[in-house]
């Protein structure tokens, strides 16, 4: 190799070296510039979400309404419509009723904060004092793991206080809600609860922790210094057929006595295609019947409230096909069993109610319905001129939600 051929090695050598330094510069500055306009995307997109919180002006309002009435027919002989025995005949047979006029007001009054009023102007009709108002109460959620809830409320202590009554599968609530509602477990509550949901693991899982007076909706003040505590635990665990565990548990006093309650429910949805499916509720508790204890005169009631315990159970399964026609939307058919003892331990007198129901919707998510159903009653022993009385009670139900 000549002189002129080294130095024209040695000057390719360099622009190569010069090109790929300058290569890799350009790469860099590339990478850098994206990264610097991706930060400025997230921070403008931040922004803008921020901006868009900011620009809401609370509160913001919104009322929701229902309305159902029923027309209902007496089978039995002598047992009137509300399932009383008339030994001299004299009970109502057949009658209209109006059963919900309720109207909700949520007020949104901050990112976090909501308050909430429901009434039901159907209870006018009776001593309203302890009636009409329903809910009403402040809700305050940090996050989606936990919110606190003050005011009056319904306690979560079940499958049936987690969905409202116009999406009720069946005819009304079951029997054994409306005792447990009595005993201060179910139903409208005074009191405090908090609430949330999270993963565990690939679990989902909601929690209710709830104290409440126990003596029922609009009550002035607290009937004795107890306190009710309750606890739901509830457990997701198929996706697939949406298959549900809750755990219900609670503890209290009432009239310084020592009362519990206990329940377990099982829930699945399973969509056998877009039109069919088949909706299941499986529920069962046990409690101390303090009402019933502390009806009974101190002279002859024993010492220990527990020789008083309430137990019940029902199987709720719900057949619904989607129609989607421009005037029905879908049909659906269920039939609940229940089982409900009040006194199971010292004066047993089981009910088994049967209560089949054909539902025709009109409006997508039930917002015109119409039902037909029947309810059978059965008791183990009859006993005349009171409720406990064999009966079978027609029914015809028809709603609008708004």
């Amino acid at each position: 190799m000549n002189f002129w051929d080294f130095n024209s090695f040695i000057l390719n050598v360099n622009i190569m070296i010069l090109f790929q330094s300058k290569k890799r510069s350009l790469i860099l500055c590339a990478l850098l510039a994206g990264f610097c306009a991706s930060a400025q995307i997230q921070d403008s997109l931040q922004q803008n979400k921020q901006e868009q919180e900011d620009n809401v002006k609370y509160p913001i309002l919104q009322i929701k309404g229902l309305f159902q009435a029923r027309y209902l027919v007496g089978m039995a002989k002598d047992v009137d419509v509300n399932g009383l025995h008339h030994a001299d005949g004299s009970g109502t047979s057949n009658n209209f009723m109006l059963k919900y006029m309720r109207i909700q007001v949520r007020a949104q009054i901050s990112k976090r904060t909501e308050v909430v009023a429901l009434a039901n102007l159907a209870d006018f009709k009776n001593d309203p004092k302890s009636r009409v108002l329903e809910n009403a109460y402040l809700k305050y959620t940090f996050n989606p793991k936990l919110a606190f809830t003050v005011g009056q409320f319904r306690p979560w202590f079940g499958i049936e206080e987690t969905y409202p009554i116009d999406i009720i599968k069946s005819l009304d609530w079951s029997n054994q809600y409306t005792e447990f509602g009595k005993l201060g477990w179910t139903s409208f509550q005074i009191g405090l609860s908090a609430t949330g949901q999270l993963q565990l693991g690939q679990i989902p899982f909601q929690y209710a922790v709830s104290v409440v007076n126990g003596n029922g909706k609009n009550q002035v003040n607290d009937n004795d210094n107890g306190k009710q505590y309750s606890t739901r635990l509830l457990f997701g665990l198929s996706k697939k057929y949406n298959f549900n565990v809750g755990l219900n548990g609670g503890i209290g006093e009432v009239f310084s006595k020592k009362v519990y309650a206990v329940g377990i429910d099982l829930s699945s949805l399973i969509k056998f295609d877009p039109k069919w499916s088949l909706d299941m509720q499986l529920e069962a508790k046990q409690a101390t019947n303090h009402v019933l204890y502390n009806s009974v005169v101190p002279e002859l009631r024993p010492t220990n409230p527990d020789e008083y315990l309430i137990r019940g159970a029902y199987f709720l399964p719900n057949v619904r096909y989607e129609i989607n026609h421009k005037n029905l939307s879908a049909f659906e058919l269920s039939c609940r069993y229940e089982y409900l003892d009040t006194n199971f331990r010292l004066n047993s007198n089981p009910r088994q109610t049967i209560t089949p129901m054909f539902g025709l919707e009109f409006l997508k998510n039930y917002g015109a319905r119409i039902q037909l159903g029947v309810q059978f009653d059965r008791y183990k022993h009859q006993v005349e001129n009171t409720s406990q009385y064999n009966n079978n009670l027609f029914i015809v139900q028809v709603q609008s939600r708004f």
